[in-house]
């Protein structure tokens, strides 16, 4: 069987990209890697993340049964947010995804060759890799 030979809107690769290449969805995941539960957590850093749209996008990212939502048994009004197996599952591709991206970066201004390696170290750790 060649690429051509089956329909590609069920290519698993596009398939993939339908869950995870909508906005925001790697950021909360691996977010979620480095110990963030909650709205306000995942909204640090990033000063374009309306409540709004970190609202639907956890809404789809819990449909997508990628995240699970618990509710504070304590106090109803808080929330957490935590990864399901689905969601961890996506580990090695965020890690990978950081390894592209500091193997190919040539500017010596992002990251020096020490950082490079020390930020692959702790994605792994954080990413349950090791």
């Amino acid at each position: 069987m060649t690429y051509f030979d089956f329909d590609v809107t069920y290519c698993p690769v596009e398939l993939s990209l339908q869950i995870i290449n909508r906005k925001w969805v790697l950021q909360i995941i691996r977010d979620m890697f480095f110990g963030k539960k909650r709205f306000s957590e995942f909204k640090e850093d990033k000063p374009d993340l309306t409540n709004k749209a970190l609202s639907r996008c956890l809404k789809y990212m819990e449909n997508e049964g990628l995240i699970e939502k618990i509710t504070d048994k304590d106090d109803k009004r808080i929330n957490y947010y935590i990864l399901t197996k689905k969601g961890r599952s996506l580990n090695q591709i965020i890690y990978d995804l950081v390894v592209f991206t500091l193997d190919n970066d040539d500017d010596p201004t992002h990251y020096s060759q020490k950082t490079k390696e020390e930020t692959k170290k702790i994605f792994r750790e954080k990413l349950g890799l090791d």
